[in-house]
């Protein structure tokens, strides 16, 4: 396939394919029509266009219009999935849940975490850090396999009670008789109070931390 080099036209449609090869998003079908017509129109009658190379064509503009109709379609898809996802996080609002994730507010003097440990654990250790990283508070915990849950009191280390308010992080760590980590996940448990739906994937608020909807493992009430 040629195309004369002294045709204007010719010239035209090479810029804007190379235009339009720079930024995919601006070439449209009609655009890819109108090169492929440009082409017919400007090419050497002594080097015309094989069959073989014009069918070609024709099949990479249905393919390339084929395409366009599934990005669109793909986008709408995209649109009505995350609609879903939102209506079905509005409905956590007001339930308890579980949630996985290792901050939670201290509320009513306490806070309640839970792990998960994949086999029975012969040492459980649990720390707890307040907002700026500081330990607050060591201890021990179950080592049952599977979920165990742990209440914090909101007292630290030396008998203190904290105010309520704060958020907390828990660490856990636990280990099996050889020393190897058995710990799958911490959780949080409480009441959805709120929804966050700026993001694509929605947030529920959960004792006054953001929780992401994916991370609801369990609704208890």
């Amino acid at each position: 396939m040629t195309v004369s080099a002294t045709s204007s036209v010719s010239t035209a449609s090479t810029t804007t394919s190379s235009s339009s090869t720079s930024s995919s998003s601006s070439l449209t079908s009609s655009d890819f029509l109108s090169l492929l017509v440009s082409e017919l129109q400007n090419q050497d009658p002594l080097n015309a266009t094989s069959t073989t190379d014009f069918i070609n064509q024709l099949t990479s503009y249905a393919n390339f219009n084929q395409q366009q109709s599934i990005n669109s379609n793909l986008s709408s898809l995209s649109s009505s999935f995350s609609s879903l996802v939102t209506l079905n996080s509005v409905n956590y609002i007001g339930h308890t849940v579980e949630a996985k994730t290792d901050t939670s507010t201290l509320s009513n003097g306490s806070a309640t975490f839970g792990y998960s440990l994949s086999s029975s654990a012969s040492n459980v250790s649990i720390s707890v850090k307040d907002s700026s990283g500081n330990t607050v508070w060591t201890g021990t915990g179950a080592g049952s396999a599977g979920s165990n849950t742990f209440t914090w009191d909101g007292k630290d280390s030396s008998g203190n009670q904290l105010s309520d308010g704060g958020k907390y992080t828990i660490s856990v760590t636990a280990t099996d008789s050889a020393g190897n980590s058995v710990l799958n996940y911490t959780t949080v448990t409480g009441t959805v109070t709120g929804i966050d739906t700026s993001t694509s994937t929605p947030s529920l608020t959960v004792n006054g931390v953001s929780v992401s909807a994916a991370d609801i493992i369990g609704v208890t009430s």
